[in-house]
């Protein structure tokens, strides 16, 4: 006999087999057994939950020699013929190759005939969100009143896809997505007849990785037997999934927590070139600090994890790292993998977000750890505030500060030290013209597009940033980080080059943060303000001043509505 994949032997044969729905097997159950059941159900649900498998049992349990029982006996001829599919009387039928009217016009001009093997004809259409908006019409009467001896099972990943009228005229069953221990219960009781030995930690890797399916775990369970020779291993399990190892993932936060930028960058490349899917690698890596973050919070509680195993370096992290830095790197790679869904270019945001996460300050990142030492630092920290506030307070500073001038304020600095060209900047928006940065602003979308095709780490850096004003030569370039307007500079002929070839005008761009060109774009503005009201001032009083004083006499007598001036000829 040929060989049968492992969730086509294990399908459920009976509602005790269909895990993790006991809230629908139980109304399947007692609706059978007070033969009270409906004449037309809505089986939805994500993948692999058991929806088609409850359908066929629920045919056999309604048709079985012995109803009204609970469960199907299995071995009458009616459930035999029906497991087999040699009855006729209950059909399975894909929605997805028989989605147009004529098909369903068929079976609704054979609705009308009785059963000829059971009691119940029964209509399992699976995925019926694919039928067609006509299809659904010609279904719409029949599934409202079918004669009695007909049930219509309706089965959908996507409900939201079905019409209302459709919904309306079903009882709908939600199946839900199975949880890690039952999945792993599950699949220790398929291999308990087995001779091959498979880890905990595999067990619980396939669970993850299987999503809530019990048919995609068991076929991962599947795959791993077939790849290993033997004993299945974490490492057989993470060689088919692309998943990443805990010890990885730990690895990577140490470096991150220590900012030791390069070496994370490497941890990362090493992945990529490795094999490891990057969007599986995010998935990993946000249910890693997930755990940890739960960890932190209800302890020691192991069947609240979803990927993570409690060993000595999982709790040592969970000691240094602060609930806030958890977050806030989970967000960040929430919003990375949100970008991958949309680039041809994924390892560039996972690079972009370990450097978000690896600029996030250590003191930010760690717990108040060693306490000693930190309250040693603040006692040093405020005897040095005390002798540098003596210093300041005696005779010779005092008429040091009085003889030498106040030395200028220095330029301010951002995080990654780039130092902010003011001087350039202000000589840039004097010259300013909106035609000019227009201009810029209708090939940007087409300026991007080439960018990362071109170079994606240079399309990488300018991904949050925006050009803010432009004169004939120079092009401001708002980012939202101030990491990338160091890293812009990395590319900087590459942009201008490009630039270059759009708007056909050579121009240099310089990079400001957002904060700081919104305070350079106010004080400016207000500088114009003040020039133009100073100038106004001016024009009126010189008026006032060279007007004849012969006008200005007639015109305190007469007033200005009656006084009318003319030119001598």
């Amino acid at each position: 006999m040929s060989y049968q994949a492992l969730y086509r032997v294990w399908r459920p044969q009976n509602f005790a087999d269909v895990v993790g729905q006991s809230h629908i097997t139980r109304t399947l159950k007692n609706a059978i057994v007070k033969e009270q059941f409906s004449h037309a159900y809505l089986f939805s649900g994500p993948r692999g939950t058991g929806k088609t498998s409850a359908a066929k049992i629920f045919a056999k349990a309604i048709n079985c020699e012995k109803a009204p029982v609970e469960e199907p006996c299995g071995e009458c001829s009616s459930c035999e013929g029906i497991q087999t599919g040699a009855i006729s009387d209950v059909m399975e039928i894909d929605a997805a190759s028989n989605n147009g009217v004529e098909q369903i016009r068929d079976i609704r001009d054979k609705v009308k005939y009785a059963p000829t093997a059971v009691r119940y004809k029964v209509y399992i259409i699976d995925e019926v969100h694919m039928l067609s908006i006509g299809a659904f019409n010609a279904l719409l009467k029949t599934l409202e009143e079918p004669p009695k001896h007909v049930i219509f099972i309706l089965a959908t990943t996507e409900p939201h896809k079905i019409p209302l009228t459709i919904i309306s005229r079903c009882q709908r069953f939600d199946f839900k997505r199975i949880t890690q221990r039952t999945l792993i219960d599950r699949m220790k009781t398929v291999m308990n007849d087995s001779s091959i030995q498979i880890d905990e930690y595999a067990y619980q890797t396939i669970a993850l990785a299987a999503e809530g399916g019990m048919r995609d775990a068991l076929s991962l369970l599947d795959q791993a037997i077939s790849y290993s020779e033997g004993q299945v291993t974490l490492d057989d399990v993470l060689a088919i999934t692309g998943s990443v190892a805990q010890t990885q993932l730990t690895r990577l936060t140490e470096l991150l927590v220590e900012e030791s930028i390069y070496e994370a960058l490497r941890e990362v490349d090493q992945f990529i070139q490795n094999g490891k899917d990057p969007g599986r690698f995010i998935h990993d890596y946000i249910y890693f600090l997930r755990d940890l973050l739960v960890y932190q919070s209800a302890g020691d509680v192991e069947d609240l994890l979803e990927r993570s195993m409690i060993d000595p370096a999982f709790k040592t992290l969970s000691d240094q790292l602060s609930p806030e830095w958890i977050q806030n790197a989970i967000a960040e790679l929430n919003q990375c993998q949100q970008d991958m869904r949309w680039t041809n270019s994924p390892k560039v945001f996972i690079e972009i977000a370990i450097l978000k996460l690896a600029e996030t300050k250590t003191d930010q990142g760690m717990n108040d750890q060693q306490p000693e030492q930190i309250l040693q630092l603040t006692k040093k920290l405020d005897k040095l505030e005390q002798e540098l506030k003596q210093i300041k307070e005696s005779p010779a500073t005092k008429q040091q500060e009085t003889a030498s001038p106040k030395p200028q304020k220095r330029a301010p600095v951002s995080k990654n030290s780039y130092k902010i060209p003011h001087e350039r900047i202000r000589d840039a928006l004097e010259r300013a013209e909106k035609p000019h940065l227009k201009t810029v602003h209708n090939q940007w979308p087409a300026f991007m597009q080439r960018l990362k095709q071109e170079s994606a780490p240079a399309a990488a850096t300018l991904q949050e940033a925006k050009p803010v004003a432009a004169a004939s030569d120079v092009l401001i370039i708002a980012f939202r980080y101030d990491i990338h307007c160091s890293l812009s500079l990395d590319h900087k002929e590459k942009i201008e080059n490009l630039l270059l070839e759009l708007t056909s005008q050579p121009m240099t761009f310089i990079p400001i943060p957002e904060p700081a060109w919104q305070k350079v774009r106010q004080d400016f503005l207000a500088k114009q303000q003040r020039q133009e009201t100073d100038s106004d001032s001016s024009q009126e009083e010189t008026s006032s001043q060279e007007e004849d004083p012969l006008i200005a006499e007639a015109r305190k007598l007469v007033g200005d509505d009656l006084l009318e001036i003319k030119d001598s000829q």
